[in-house]
């Protein structure tokens, strides 16, 4: 620490002992320095608990590595941020459409206060209309990828089980559900695929072979306007604040989320999904890694019974329409972005 000299009538010794015979002078032992005097120190030993010390940033850091950069005298470590971000906005303004695909190729069909039969596919920046839904209805269930999705059930007037199959251009009829209803959610891809709960509420669970559904395993509670996301045999599905796990036989009860809702929109797979939206309206969106939610960003603009890619991961989705009051075009895209932050 160098040499201490001060006014005083005493004296630090090497030792670190004091005397009384003269101003300070010395040097004090590093023995005898208490931690809070290091609050000007300028320089320290090697890093030291498992954190290594490099003279650069490495060139291509993964989530969760930190590292001492001796050159910046900084510690750093990558976390990946999470954010909503304006998209293009739907030609046609619309609440409880069905969704389907991925953020960069995405699908809406019919929904709407009155019902439409208007289907638009989004590229990653703007929605284009394709050939219509055969049947204007709305609070539809949907599925499956942009150039083969499901379109299920839904309100026309009246409650319908019409199932819709997409192959990229044109929609042709599909085997319809056991039960007609409105208000559920699905998983699944277009040949393999389930629907569960609806109007009522239900607990009703059926499965799609990409001809026609069969009633499997129901539901432990019921939920009308519900979430959902996954596969076939791997699926979640949300009612209010009750989540329960599907694996391709029953369902279990699991953790439940942060702020219970409906009218929501969902995305991804059993361990990695994204809840956003709800009744409200709400801006609140959770992530779930497969044994609990987190809470996340909020979405720009709060609004209730929107849709979403429902195939996309939960690092970039897509959340479009829904209502704030009145029915809204707005596209919201979730993007995850990797950055290196400072700690100090």
């Amino acid at each position: 620490m160098g040499a201490r000299t001060r006014g005083l009538a005493n004296n630090v010794l090497t030792s670190g002992k004091l005397d009384a015979t003269d101003a300070v002078s010395g040097v004090i032992s590093a023995s005898n320095i208490a931690d809070a005097s290091l609050t000007s120190a300028t320089t320290f030993g090697s890093v030291t608990g498992g954190v290594p010390a490099v003279a650069s940033d490495p060139p291509s850091p993964s989530e969760g590595d930190i590292w001492y950069n001796t050159t910046t005298g900084q510690i750093k470590f990558r976390t990946n941020l999470q954010s909503w971000a304006t998209g293009g906005n739907l030609n046609t303004a619309r609440r409880g459409s069905a969704g389907a695909g991925i953020q960069t190729a995405a699908l809406s069909a019919g929904g709407g206060e009155p019902a439409v039969t208007n289907t638009e596919l989004y590229d990653g920046s703007s929605w284009s209309e394709v050939n219509d839904l055969s049947t204007a209805r709305r609070l539809i269930a949907g599925l499956g990828l942009q150039t083969a999705a499901l379109a299920i059930g839904g309100f026309a007037p009246p409650t319908t089980g019409s199932t819709e199959e997409f192959d990229g251009t044109n929609w042709t009829a599909g085997g319809s559900l056991n039960t007609g209803r409105y208000g559920m959610a699905a998983a699944g891809i277009q040949t393999a695929g389930i629907a569960f709960g609806g109007d009522t509420p239900n607990v009703l669970n059926e499965s799609y072979n990409g001809t026609s559904w069969t009633e499997v395993g129901d539901l432990n509670t019921g939920g009308t306007y519900l979430g959902g996301f996954g596969l076939q045999t791997a699926a979640i599905a949300v009612k209010s604040a009750t989540v329960e796990l599907w694996n391709g036989t029953s369902w279990t009860e699991v953790n439940d989320l942060n702020t219970g809702r409906s009218q929501m929109g969902c995305s991804g797979i059993q361990t990695a999904g994204l809840a956003f939206g709800g009744n409200g309206p709400s801006a609140l969106t959770e992530s779930w890694d497969g044994t609990s939610w987190t809470e996340v960003n909020d979405l720009g603009a709060a609004r209730a019974w929107l849709s979403g890619s429902t195939n996309a991961p939960n690092t970039t989705t897509l959340a479009f329409g829904g209502t704030t009051g009145s029915d809204t075009a707005a596209t919201e895209e979730w993007t995850t972005t990797a950055t290196t932050q400072i700690v100090g």
